[in-house]
């Protein structure tokens, strides 16, 4: 089985059932009394291990699994890599927020699980409150998440599949006033490293937001660094955008571009949220549509929300020719939906063609000046054509 698994099927007359698993007996009656407050959740079981945690699953058969990553006698890392090879579901991770922390749910989210919420503080009441906001807000999303099955590294399901022609010759481009803009949210760490991995050396320069907190940032961009031909790198304030480069947004700020002739800048600002998110990729994207026009190529990805339509709307209406993930291959296609009932999208692709689409309409920037198609075309997955 290789396709994604359907969201869970809940609806507004059932209850979304949550199975809490976590070593800490404190943790897991604090999260239980935190989802238990929302009469659309129901917590249908807790479990301290990750052996009571499978039984639970088999008899309990909850939608949505919360996963302690620390503990005994199965680390949650080699659980979630059983369960999403063998029963996949949506599952959020609760982490710490250290750095060591950060790599570990970086693995998880590789492996399949949906999202990731720090551990409760319970020392202040309104920190509690917020918290309970976002654990819902998650754990509702991941109800209506799609999952795949988790397959060893290296082990294929099949014949190879062939190059996509525009990965198979190495184009040099000719001009650096090219430039890539990407944002995603939930789903978005991997959605956004599968498009890069498929990218070569010489490709324009790429910016990035994701909504990912602070003390993920850095350890995800140096995560895909190790992955890709591009260089990847937490953008910093000022930096010039190059060819070959790929410039993520810190988890605290956002990340604009500026211009200064044919130079394209990376400039990071602390201000407010923007759609309740620092970084906004909303932000970025019309930064891009103000300083590259159809110099620049947009990508929204994978999602929970609207951050992002309008900004890709903007860049589309400025000349970009500008791309959405399908929702077959989104984990919530939410954000992608958003950019394509605004107008803002020409093209709506599977995650596995976005790269090469991109490679394609940068190329062709460097032949003619671009056309601008005025509505959306959905590219069907089994179809060969750009």
């Amino acid at each position: 089985m290789s396709g994604p698994v359907p969201a869970c099927g809940t609806s507004s007359t059932r209850a979304v059932r949550v199975l809490v698993v976590d070593d800490s007996a404190l943790v897991r009656r604090v999260l239980t009394d935190l989802l238990s407050s929302d009469p659309g959740i129901e917590v249908v079981g807790a479990a301290g291990d990750a052996y009571a945690a499978r039984e639970r699953i088999k008899s309990l058969a909850p939608d949505v699994l919360t996963l302690d990553i620390e503990m005994p006698r199965m680390d949650g890392l080699t659980f979630l890599r059983r369960l999403m090879r063998l029963r996949p579901m949506p599952v959020v991770m609760i982490s710490s927020l250290a750095e060591h922390g950060a790599e570990v749910t970086l693995e998880a989210l590789s492996i399949g699980a949906v999202d990731y919420l720090p551990k409760p503080t319970m020392d202040i009441a309104a920190g509690l409150a917020a918290y309970r906001e976002e654990l819902l807000a998650k754990i509702r999303m991941a109800a209506r998440a799609r999952v795949r099955p988790w397959q060893e590294p290296g082990v294929a399901e099949g014949p190879a599949a062939p190059a996509p022609v525009a990965l198979q010759c190495h184009r040099r481009f000719r001009t650096t006033e090219k430039i890539i803009a990407i944002g995603a949210s939930t789903g978005g760490t991997e959605a956004i490293r599968a498009v890069l991995q498929e990218l070569p050396a010489d490709t324009p320069g790429v910016v990035v937001t994701q909504h990912i907190p602070r003390a993920f940032s850095a350890a995800f961009a140096h995560r895909v660094n190790g992955l890709c031909r591009m260089q990847v790198c937490e953008a910093q304030d000022g930096q010039q955008i190059l060819p070959g480069h790929v410039y993520i947004a810190p988890g605290d700020q956002h990340l604009t571009v500026t211009r200064s002739g044919a130079r394209y800048h990376c400039r990071l600002d602390g201000g407010s949220p923007v759609n309740r998110h620092r970084p906004s990729v909303d932000v970025l994207f019309r930064s891009v549509a103000r300083n590259a026009g159809p110099n620049a190529i947009g990508v929204i990805l994978t999602g929970m929300g609207r951050d992002g339509a309008q900004g890709l709307k903007e860049m589309h209406e400025a000349g970009s020719p500008t791309l959405a993930q399908d929702e077959d291959s989104s984990v919530v296609w939410g954000m992608p939906r958003a950019a394509v009932e605004c107008g803002a999208v020409d093209e709506v692709l599977p995650l596995a063609r976005i790269a090469t689409r991109v490679l394609a309409l940068a190329a062709a920037m460097d032949e003619t000046k671009h056309s601008h198609p005025g509505v959306c075309r959905v590219v069907e997955t089994g179809g060969t054509g750009t």
